[in-house]
């Protein structure tokens, strides 16, 4: 099914209640709704980034006192992996500050390294810029198995946060993603200044592609001092949850990450956002350079909650799951 703008905003727009209700049917129809999909991100290549986002401290463009640091080696990364594994961590994402990834010598480290933690039995998802096909297969034969490259924004706000790479070019990277068999990790940030339009043609765009991505990471700003969006103010609570929500109505069978911004929104703020269809999170204390809560805090809300870690063979599962076959596990 392809949605317009109208058919999204009529979804958006519903009374909360019925809106969470609707989030809840879809959730539960296609996934066990108890289950929460637990990752870790980890910044392998740190700073100096050539792109201009405006939203992100590691552009070379922006004045944060970030210090650029060189790429990782396995070992060091390796370290990182293990720890996040025994901390209940089943996704393991790497992102390196790049535009493009390189050739040669920091590839072939990279696939070293994806080799190594995929031999982890850990699930590896990577964000490192955009990618040539043959670099998408050779990821892909190395054991990555998701590939993150977020569209940020509307096609039409964009231009407004980033001028460095076009939307299309963004498009493009997913579709070389898929093609070399790689689950697709595609969302986007809110509370940039963009309208709410803005971000329910962010939604359009990512539920029309066919198909639509198997992660959907939401984000919520967090306004760094260097940036050029410094001063924007945090979210709406309620915006975002209704985003959540019509993510999750838009596609059932995606994982709805809730991303950055988790800092600025307290237990109930969270606990709304999981009625309404979030079922990932990102544990550790860093997301590549912003803070991120505690995992403690993390396995403590989700106790009071009831959920569980989502298994990553339940995951893979969901996004193959027929009608009739969500109707069974309804």
């Amino acid at each position: 099914m392809r949605y317009t703008l109208e058919q999204i905003q009529n979804i958006y727009h519903l009374p909360l209640t019925t809106l969470i209700f609707k989030a809840q049917s879809a959730h539960q129809k296609f996934q066990d709704p108890s289950g929460v999909q637990l990752c870790t991100l980890k910044s392998i290549k740190t700073g100096a980034c050539p792109e201009d986002c405006k939203y992100c401290p590691q552009s070379a463009h922006s004045d944060v006192g970030l210090e650029k640091e060189a790429l990782l080696d396995t070992e060091t990364i390796l370290k990182d992996a293990v720890a996040a594994k025994k901390g209940g961590a089943t996704r393991f994402c790497m992102g390196a500050a790049w535009r493009r990834v390189p050739h040669g010598e920091q590839f072939d480290s990279l696939l070293n390294t994806v080799r190594s933690v995929s031999d982890l039995g850990m699930e590896v998802c990577c964000t490192l810029g955009s990618l040539e096909q043959e670099q998408a297969s050779a990821l892909k034969e190395a054991g990555c198995s998701v590939y993150n490259h977020n569209l940020d924004t509307s096609r039409e706000f964009y231009s407004e946060i980033i001028t460095t790479r076009t939307y299309d070019e963004r498009l493009d990277n997913i579709r070389k993603v898929r093609e070399a068999g790689m689950e697709v990790c595609s969302g986007g940030i809110i509370g940039m200044g963009e309208s709410i339009d803005d971000r329910l043609k962010m939604l359009q765009e990512l539920a029309n592609l066919e198909p639509y991505p198997d992660s959907v990471p939401i984000n919520a700003l967090i306004a760094c001092k260097g940036t050029p969006l410094e001063s924007q103010k945090f979210v709406d609570s309620f915006e975002f949850v209704r985003i959540i929500a019509t993510a999750r109505i838009l596609m059932p069978k995606t994982m709805v990450r809730l991303s950055a911004g988790r800092t600025e929104m307290n237990d109930e703020l969270q606990a709304l956002c999981y009625l309404a269809g979030a079922n990932s999170i990102f544990l550790g204390d860093k997301l590549l350079t912003t803070a991120n809560p505690d995992a403690s805090d993390d396995y403590k809300l989700l106790n009071k909650l009831g959920l569980t870690s989502l298994d990553p063979d339940e995951a893979r599962a969901i996004h193959s799951r027929s009608e009739e076959e969500a109707s069974a596990i309804a």
